[in-house]
């Protein structure tokens, strides 16, 4: 008999799970608030997907450019994501990054600098002005680094290698959840008054792609199986630089920043590409002649954007149509030239990372040869619903931010925006949590039936006589992802993927892992799969009803932005019986004082901060 009483308990007033930007910035902002705050997280504290946002935090510094402000970045930002991002949240976005820069500054983050002793800012795709602050290539990493120097001298419990398996509920508000200690598979409850989840994205339910072990969806499958809503589950944005050899690295991040700092694609031919694919919308503003690029490469504050720095979406779509037309790479990609542009000690300070990265995994000097580079899946712009101010989900008491939370990116995600959307609605996310305790101060009961049903479904794994390999239904889900809800998408292609999910998501019930509860890596894998098969189902099923191309959800079979579309967000819940209810929502007027800065000229817009 289960006894829930002689179970592990842990008390705080709210839980961060997730020990990203996002996650340590919401903590910080609750312990600031005076709350008892504990951080959950999978791996190890500093082990994060944010150390692989490279390239810089985008905020409107207006340091080298001091025409930028923080309309500007709002209208990019809109335009960026094709106009369906969440209005409000894009504002807070575009107003606050530059304060919480500043702010991670005097906890004594390291910036780059100017010859003038400011934060430097560099160039990124879709951003009309240099604004990405920046330490070398490595910003993500110094991020992490600050924020957890911050945290822990704030006096935060962090509980490391523990991963949660799903939610307690009072009624309709959240009480807990059951979690276990992968070191030794003992099971955890945690009580909390609030939860705030920071799980970051999905990745590995994709063949290639650039997120590690930990990007299983956790966050979006327990907070979807709590009664929270998902949206924008169609869009998901494959980076165009990934490693693309050796196989054994295929798929790792090669920021955005190298093209930042002047590096161009090339083809197989050695013609330079991306003027061939520049969107008839893009012209104004973007760099179409070699002239112009040239301008560009010397420093020239007036010069237009290249075309390498063309949204994420337009540039993968592009290296990908390339390859389809013989003119990749020897390995399937394309030629990212570096070393042509900028010498070679210019290369090793800007871009050290990726200067070792090549050395020691591809044996590639980049300051010599050009690195091969192809599409990786890279970031989910969709997630759990959340309300723009507090972050707080359709369920009481659960919170969302960071990559995990909709809304900021709408179709597609610029460069540089996902480390200051961590800062923004991480303490966003702080202030939600502490306003919803002070109306609700009262500790949930714990439902010691919930309790249980959660740790025997997870030992049922272990207890059964045989069962499914949980690697192979892992790899056979990717396999379908990759080749079913990839970059190129049709109505018989997601069809077909949401039919072969479901005969996995059925075998996927009756998987076995062989052993005990410690070191079990097969059980750890086969408890990540429902998570998997959730997101999976969400984005495939999204995607397939959202008929149009727009952002990072491209249809073959219906191409071009529709009108009718940008009027709608779609959402995923679960439905009485358990079944996942996919449908339209429609997004509202738009706000009149923000349509029209987003639909403003440049020149109505710079030098005006109010």
């Amino acid at each position: 008999m289960l006894d829930i009483n002689e179970i592990q308990t842990i008390t705080h007033d709210v839980i961060v799970v997730g020990a990203g930007g996002a996650g340590l910035r919401a903590a910080i902002e609750c312990s600031r608030q005076g709350l008892d705050c504990g951080v959950v997280c999978k791996s190890l504290l500093g082990k994060a997907h944010t150390v692989m946002a490279e390239g810089g935090a985008a905020a409107a510094l207006g340091n080298v450019d001091s025409r930028d402000n923080w309309k500007i970045h709002f209208r990019d930002t809109m335009r960026g994501g094709k106009f369906l991002n969440q209005w409000r949240m894009a504002e807070l976005h575009a107003k606050q990054a530059p304060d919480r820069i500043r702010e991670l500054e005097e906890w004594g983050a390291v910036f780059d600098r100017t010859k003038d002793g400011l934060i430097a800012q560099r160039n990124f795709g879709g951003h009309r002005y240099p604004r990405l602050a920046h330490t070398g290539d490595r910003t993500g990493l110094e991020l992490i680094r600050t924020l957890q120097d911050k945290g822990v001298h704030s006096g935060l419990s962090v509980h490391m290698e523990c991963t949660v398996l799903d939610l307690l509920k009072d009624g309709d508000r959240i009480a807990g959840m059951v979690g276990y200690w992968r070191e030794t598979g003992r099971f955890v409850i945690f009580r909390a008054k609030a939860i705030i989840f920071a799980t970051g994205g999905g990745g590995k339910g994709w063949r290639i792609t650039s997120n590690s072990w930990e990007y299983t969806g956790d966050g979006q499958g327990m907070a979807y199986r709590a009664g929270a809503e998902l949206m924008d589950m169609e869009f998901c944005q494959f980076h165009p630089t990934g490693m693309v050899w050796p196989p054994s690295v295929r798929g790792i991040l090669v920021t955005e920043g190298v093209r930042g700092e002047g590096g161009i694609l090339k083809n197989s031919e050695g013609k330079r590409f991306m003027y061939n694919y520049i969107p008839d919308r893009f012209k104004a503003e973007t760099a179409d002649t070699e002239e112009e690029a040239a301008r560009w490469l010397a420093g020239d504050k007036n010069a237009r954007r290249p075309p390498e720095l063309l949204t994420r979406d337009v540039v993968a779509r592009a290296i990908v149509q390339e390859v389809k037309a013989g003119r990749g790479s020897t390995n399937g990609g394309a030629y990212l030239d570096i070393g042509s542009q900028r010498p070679a000690e210019y290369i090793k300070k800007k871009l050290p990372s990726m200067y070792h990265q090549f050395k020691e995994l591809a044996e590639v000097d980049i300051t010599k040869e050009p690195m091969q580079v192809g599409p990786t899946f890279h970031y989910m712009m969709g997630g759990i619903r959340v309300d723009a101010d507090s972050q707080m989900t359709k369920v009481p008491g659960l919170f969302a931010c960071g990559e995990c939370a909709a809304g900021l990116h709408g179709a597609n995600r610029l460069g540089g925006n996902s480390l200051s959307d961590l800062l923004v609605f991480g303490r966003l996310a702080g202030v939600g949590a502490k306003e919803f305790i002070d109306a609700n101060s009262d500790l949930p009961a714990v439902d010691h039936e919930q309790a249980k049903r959660i740790i025997r479904s997870a030992t049922d794994i272990l207890n059964r006589e045989d069962g499914e390999n949980p690697y192979v239904i892992h790899e056979a889900l990717r396999d379908v992802n990759q080749d079913c809800v990839g970059i190129y998408r049709t109505a018989e292609g997601l069809a077909e993927g949401v039919e072969k999910q479901r005969e996995l998501a059925a075998r996927a019930k009756n998987v076995k892992a062989y052993g005990t509860s410690q070191y079990n890596a097969g059980w750890h894998e086969a408890l990540d799969l429902p998570n998997l098969f959730c997101i999976s189902e969400a984005i495939a099923r999204s995607a397939l009803m959202r008929e149009e191309s727009r952002g990072g959800h491209t249809r073959v079979d219906f191409e071009g932005e529709r009108a009718e579309w940008s009027k709608v967000n779609i959402i995923c819940y679960q439905g009485d019986n358990g079944e996942m209810i996919v449908e339209k929502v429609e997004r509202g007027p738009e706000p009149e004082h923000l349509s029209k800065i987003a639909r403003a000229t440049l020149e109505e817009l710079e030098g005006s901060n109010a």
